[in-house]
């Protein structure tokens, strides 16, 4: 019997160099992987040499990791008030997108923005702005960028399912779009992803706001919080108060189990391992409970 590949890893480290954190994945068990492709907390953005390149590809062909998906810079804000952090978050962005097109990486995962003055409505409209603006880089390109659902933490957007919808609405005929779902993120923002009956509830309200032909991937995390506290705070799978039922359903649900899931929980490689098998035993048993 063919047996279907699951796209299970982790946020590997690509300390030393990018491919890097591909054998990292492959060491954990991973099929998938994702990365910063350079240093998350500075403005300078690395570039990539030929020699790191012909690397990254041999370590491609040796792992046969697929699906590789970069995590820009937190820094990054597109919809920022302040005209000079607006500037610098613009070219810090194309120069992530210029790296995941030399990588050939398939998702450039971000954060929408923050709406630190003038309000929600006014960072969606820049955030899709500066979007827009990378239409020359990214009208065609193979790498699609993927929204991530935030936590609402601060003054962030993107924590309701109508920000999601509002920024795709807007680009998505001028270039790749989609959402990558973060379960700590979600849950935090107030949506109940506890049991298969909540799953289903919060799975319709994305279909119906958003709409499924848009998700992507997932950030497999527990959380420290609870419901709706708009706090991120990521746990072990199972160990938050998200809890191991959660995690099953996605592993089975026709839906998101063959969606990619990248783990991002505290631990390191050590857990993710443990974890990846968990996700891939979720998979093969027939009950929800075991």
């Amino acid at each position: 019997m063919k047996t279907e590949k699951l796209w299970l890893g982790a946020h590997t480290s690509a300390a030393g160099g990018v491919q890097n954190a591909l054998l990292e994945g492959k060491q954990i068990g991973a099929s998938i992987v994702q990365l910063f492709t350079s240093n998350q907390k500075r403005w300078e953005g690395k570039v990539l040499g030929e020699k790191e390149i012909q690397a990254w590809q041999k370590a491609l062909e040796e792992t046969g990791i697929e699906q590789v998906m970069s995590h820009d810079s937190y820094l990054i804000n597109l919809g920022s008030p302040n005209g000079e952090v607006l500037e610098k978050s613009k070219k810090a962005f194309r120069e992530e997108a210029i790296r995941c097109q030399q990588l050939g990486i398939s998702y450039l995962n971000f954060h929408p923005g923050a709406a630190l003055q003038g309000g929600e409505q006014q960072c969606l409209d820049c955030i899709c702005e500066s979007l827009i603006g990378m239409q020359d880089l990214l009208e065609n390109s193979s790498t699609r960028l993927l929204l991530e659902a935030t936590a609402g933490q601060g003054s962030a957007v993107g924590w309701r399912f109508e920000h999601l919808a509002y920024i795709i609405n807007q680009v998505q005929h001028k270039l790749p779009i989609g959402v990558c779902i973060d379960t700590c993120h979600i849950f935090a923002a107030g949506y109940d992803i506890r049991t298969p009956a909540a799953w289903n509830a919060t799975l319709e309200e994305f279909d119906r706001v958003v709409g499924l032909n848009h998700l992507y991937a997932f950030h497999l995390n527990d959380s420290a919080k609870g419901l709706g506290s708009r706090v991120d705070r990521h746990q072990p799978l199972g160990k938050g108060q998200i809890g191991i039922e959660s995690f099953q359903f996605l592993m089975k649900d026709s839906r998101t189990k063959d969606l990619p899931k990248y783990l991002e929980t505290p631990g390191g490689t050590e857990l993710w391992e443990v974890e990846i098998q968990m996700l891939q035993d979720f998979a093969k048993h027939p009950s929800s409970r075991d």
